[in-house]
């Protein structure tokens, strides 16, 4: 439902002295309000988003079935690249909450007891709406509940939610490598997820190869990238001689 805002009518109250604004300004103000529509993304409702991060979220709509919303990573990330800051509604088997994010400060903000990643099933949870926080003026939100760090969520939303393919940006011919130097304080500290950073921050991989070792298979490989992905820790190469063959 692409609704524009209904025409504005002279107003019938008396002039309250302030200065009126110019013809320019308010051509300027309708155009701006009518790029920020209200549709829909399966059953996930976007509210009015400015038009770069809406058709973000609409590509990913795409690719899903009939009755399906956004899942959160899929948000979280287009949050991520525009550094837009974000309202949330959020249903998983349990409840529905509303969360902040901020990516700016990489935090988010949520009324649970525990941190999200731990109280939420991250497999089943859905994206009901999405409203843009408004930082204009320099003013910040209402701030509610409690503040978590952003990369904890993401690194298990990555590894455990319902996405299980690589996000669009890092898809198709290419190579991976970890950054080097890049802070992992998320990642597990052993086991076969350890190994694979460990390997990966020394020589470049295709997805094919990734995912033929111990531990791992295509969806695991393809969760660990978009989870690297996401804590600014991949670097992907689109010329490397391996790239061809790794998809």
């Amino acid at each position: 439902m692409n609704d524009l805002p209904a025409a504005s009518f002279q107003s019938t109250q008396p002039h309250n002295g302030l200065p009126r604004r110019r013809v320019g300004d308010r051509l300027r103000v309708t155009a701006e309000r009518r790029s920020r529509r209200d549709v829909d993304a399966g059953i996930t409702h976007l509210a009015s988003l400015n038009p770069s991060l809406l058709q973000d979220l609409q590509r990913f709509a795409q690719s899903h079935r009939p009755g399906e919303g956004l899942d959160l990573l899929e948000v979280l990330a287009a949050s991520l690249r525009h550094n837009s800051a974000l309202l949330l509604h959020l249903q998983d088997d349990e409840q529905v909450l509303q969360m902040q994010v901020l990516p700016a400060s990489r935090q988010l903000r949520c009324e649970l007891g525990r941190a999200p990643w731990q109280a939420l099933g991250l497999l089943t949870l859905r994206v009901l709406r999405v409203g843009t926080l408004d930082l204009s003026g320099g003013s910040a939100p209402e701030p509610f509940g409690t503040a978590y760090d952003l990369g904890p969520m993401l690194w298990h939303l990555a590894l455990h939610g319902a996405r299980g393919e690589l996000l669009p940006e890092i898809s198709g011919v290419a190579t991976y490598r970890v950054t080097p130097g890049a802070s992992l304080d998320v990642a597990e500290s052993v086991g076969a997820l350890a190994t694979a950073v460990q390997r990966l921050q020394g020589q470049t991989t295709p997805l094919r190869e990734i995912a033929s070792w111990p531990g791992f298979d295509r969806d695991r490989a393809e969760r660990l990238l978009n989870a690297l992905y996401l804590q600014s820790a991949l670097i992907v190469t689109r010329s490397h001689p391996g790239a061809l063959s790794g998809l």
